[in-house]
C-alpha cells in the first residue's frame, strides 16, 4: 500500500488516475510467447503470395479458406492441424517451413448440422498430397466416424507430392482405407474444385456423391498428355475428364454446377435430406403440403397410349412435397431417375423409370446407378419408393457382351438385401424380368400398388401373340395379319396382362384410385416407419460387382 499511496496526498480522483494508468501499463504488456503464437497462426492462415492468390483468382476459382466460409454457417469454423509442416527433407521442403502442408482440415455446422471439412490448398506446392497433407485428412476422417458426422472434401490438387516419393502414396493409402470403412457409416462427399488425377481420384470415387463444378473440375487417372504418349489420341482435358464427361458418360460425377457457390448451395441442399450417421434418421421437416392432395395428372395417365413417352419427373413432382425434388445423377442414364423428395415432411428415396429415354427400359448403366443409390438409402435408413414403367431390359450385342446379366443382378440383389421401408406403384408397364427386379413384391417389397393402367406381364402383348399365335397370324392373309394381331394383343392385355389378374395372385396389394395416390404412398410410409429387420447374414454377402 505505501507504493501506491503518498501520505501527503489525499485527492481520491488522482489516487484513482494513477491506479488506472498503471493498469493500463499492465494491459500493454503482451507476452513474447503469445506474440509469436499470433504471427505463427497470421503466417499459417495468410502464407499464399499474391501472385499465386491471383491466379487462383484468375482462373475462376476461390481460395480453399474462401471455400469453407461458403459451405459452413459463420462463425462455426474450428480449424485443426494449422501448425502441420511435412517432414521431408529433401528438395527443399522442408525449407518453406508451410504451415498446414496445403490442406485445411477442421469442423464446423452447416444449417447447424455438424460437419468435417478438409480442403486442399492449391496455392500451396499445387495442393498435392505429402504424408503430414494425408495424415491430417485421415485424422479428420478418424474424427467424423467418432462424431458420427459427414465429413466433406474439398479437392484441388497436383496429385501426389513426387518430392516425397512412396510416402505420398502411403498417404493415399491411408485415406482410401478410411473412406472405406466410413462407408454406409456417415455420408462422405467429395468437392472436385480443381485438378484430381492419378491416384487422387479413388478417394472421391469411395466418397457418397461428387459435386463438379463446370470450367474448373477435372477426374482422370491418366491425363491429356499420358494418353498422347500412350495411345497417340489428342484430347484436352475438359473432353477427357471435365464436369460433363463424368456426368454424363461414365457416371463418378452426381452433380452438376455452374460456379462454386452453386456448388456449395447444393451440397447444403443435399445434405438437409440426409441424417448424420447410420444410427439416425433423415429430418423431419413441417409441411403445409396437404397429405390427401389430389393429383389429376395421375388419372389423366390412364388414358395415355403405352406406347407413348412422359417424363417421369411430372409425377415425381406432383408426389412430392411442395413439388420439391432433388435428383441424383440427372445427366447419368436417363431412363431411370434417382433422387430425394419429402413426402408428409419424411425424406423419401425416389427410383423411377423413365419412359421419356429408351422407353426406361433397364440397361448397363440404370442398373448401376439405381443400385448404387438403393444401397445408399438403405444405408442411411432413407425409405425407398419404386415408380415403375418398365418394358424390360435394353436389347443388343452390346448390352449382353458389356454384361447385362452381371450388372441386371446388381439391381437385383440392392432392392433384396435393403431392410428400409420399400414402396412400388406400377404406372403402366412391367414386363418380365424387369418387373421383377423393380423392387417386386417376391423380392422382398413391403407394399406394391397400382393404377388401373397398369400393364403386368412376362412380355408385351404384342410380342407375346406373335409367339403364342404365330401359326394363326401367318395362316391369315396378309392384309389381314396386322388386324388379327391387334384383336389378339387387346384379349391378351385384358386377360394376362390387367393389375386385376396381378392383385387376384397378391402380387399386387392394392389398385389405387389415381388420384387419391400421394395419401396412399404416405399411409404405407408410415404404417413402416418403425419396421424391423433381422438380417440374414451379418457380414453380408457377395454383390455381383
Amino acid at each position: 500500500m505505501s507504493e501506491l499511496i503518498d501520505p501527503k496526498e489525499d485527492n481520491k480522483e488522482n489516487l484513482k488516475e494513477k491506479a488506472d494508468s498503471k493498469k493500463i501499463k499492465k494491459v500493454r504488456e503482451i507476452p513474447q510467447k503469445l506474440i509469436k503464437f499470433r504471427e505463427l497462426k497470421y503466417q499459417a492462415e495468410n502464407s499464399a503470395p499474391p501472385e499465386r492468390i491471383k491466379a487462383q483468382k484468375d482462373k475462376g476459382k476461390l481460395t480453399a479458406r474462401e471455400r469453407i466460409q461458403y459451405l459452413v454457417d459463420e462463425g462455426s469454423w474450428h480449424e485443426i492441424g494449422a501448425f502441420v509442416e511435412s517432414r521431408c527433407t529433401d528438395f527443399g521442403i522442408k525449407d518453406k517451413h508451410i504451415k498446414g502442408d496445403g490442406v485445411i482440415t477442421g469442423f464446423g455446422r452447416i444449417n447447424g448440422k455438424k460437419v468435417a471439412v478438409f480442403s486442399q490448398d492449391f496455392m500451396q506446392l499445387g495442393g498435392s498430397l505429402g504424408l503430414a497433407h494425408a495424415r491430417k485428412i485421415a485424422h479428420l476422417q478418424d474424427l467424423a466416424i467418432k462424431a458420427g458426422c459427414p465429413i466433406i472434401g474439398i479437392l484441388d490438387s497436383g496429385g501426389a507430392r513426387i518430392q516425397e516419393g512412396v510416402d505420398s502414396l502411403d498417404g493415399y493409402g491411408e485415406i482410401f482405407y478410411r473412406n472405406t470403412i466410413s462407408s454406409g457409416i456417415i455420408p462422405q462427399i467429395s468437392v472436385i474444385v480443381g485438378p484430381c488425377a492419378g491416384g487422387a481420384v479413388y478417394s472421391p470415387a469411395l466418397t457418397d456423391f461428387v459435386f463438379m463444378v463446370k470450367g474448373i473440375s477435372n477426374m482422370f487417372v491418366t491425363g491429356p498428355a499420358v494418353v498422347k504418349t500412350a495411345t497417340g489420341e489428342s484430347i484436352d482435358a475438359e473432353t477427357l475428364g471435365g464436369a460433363k464427361a463424368h456426368a454424363s458418360k461414365s457416371g463418378v460425377c452426381h452433380f452438376v454446377a455452374n460456379s462454386e457457390p452453386d456448388c456449395y448451395r447444393q451440397v447444403k441442399e443435399l445434405l438437409s435430406f440426409l441424417p448424420s450417421n447410420s444410427t439416425e434418421k433423415a429430418p423431419v421437416v413441417a409441411t403445409s403440403d396437404p397429405i390427401d392432395r389430389k393429383i389429376a395428372l395421375l388419372e389423366r395417365l390412364c388414358h395415355i397410349d403405352p406406347k407413348k413417352p412422359y417424363r417421369v419427373h411430372h409425377i415425381i413432382w406432383w408426389l412430392a412435397d411442395d413439388h420439391k425434388f432433388l435428383e441424383v445423377h440427372q445427366d447419368f442414364a436417363k431412363n431411370i431417375v434417382v433422387g430425394f423428395i419429402r413426402m408428409g415432411g419424411e425424406v423419401i428415396g425416389v427410383v423411377a423409370n423413365n419412359p421419356a429415354h429408351m422407353a426406361g427400359a433397364l440397361d448397363i448403366d440404370s442398373s448401376d446407378k439405381a443400385a448404387r443409390f438403393i444401397r445408399f438409402l438403405n444405408n442411411f435408413n432413407i425409405p425407398i419408393l419404386s415408380l415403375v414403367d418398365v418394358p424390360g431390359y435394353w436389347p443388343g450385342t452390346a448390352q449382353e457382351h458389356g454384361g447385362i446379366i452381371r450388372h441386371g443382378a446388381k439391381l437385383l440383389y440392392a432392392y433384396s438385401e435393403a431392410t428400409v421401408p420399400k414402396v412400388s406403384l406400377i404406372l403402366r408397364k412391367a414386363y418380365g424380368g424387369a418387373y421383377i427386379a423393380m423392387n417386386s413384391k417376391y423380392m422382398g417389397s413391403d407394399f406394391n400398388f397400382a393404377l388401373p393402367s397398369a400393364e403386368i406381364a412376362v412380355m408385351g402383348p404384342m410380342g407375346a401373340v406373335e409367339i403364342l399365335y404365330s401359326k394363326q397370324i401367318k395362316e391369315a392373309p396378309v392384309e389381314e395379319q396386322a388386324a388379327i394381331k391387334s384383336k389378339l394383343a387387346a384379349e391378351y392385355s385384358e386377360k394376362f396382362a390387367s393389375p386385376y389378374q396381378t392383385a387376384s395372385t397378391g402380387s399386387i396389394d392394392e389398385i389405387i384410385e389415381p388420384s387419391d395416390v400421394r395419401q396412399k404412398l404416405i399411409e404405407a410410409f408410415r404404417f413402416l416407419k418403425d419396421k424391423k429387420n433381422h438380417p440374414h447374414n451379418d457380414k453380408k454377402g457377395n454383390i455381383p460387382l
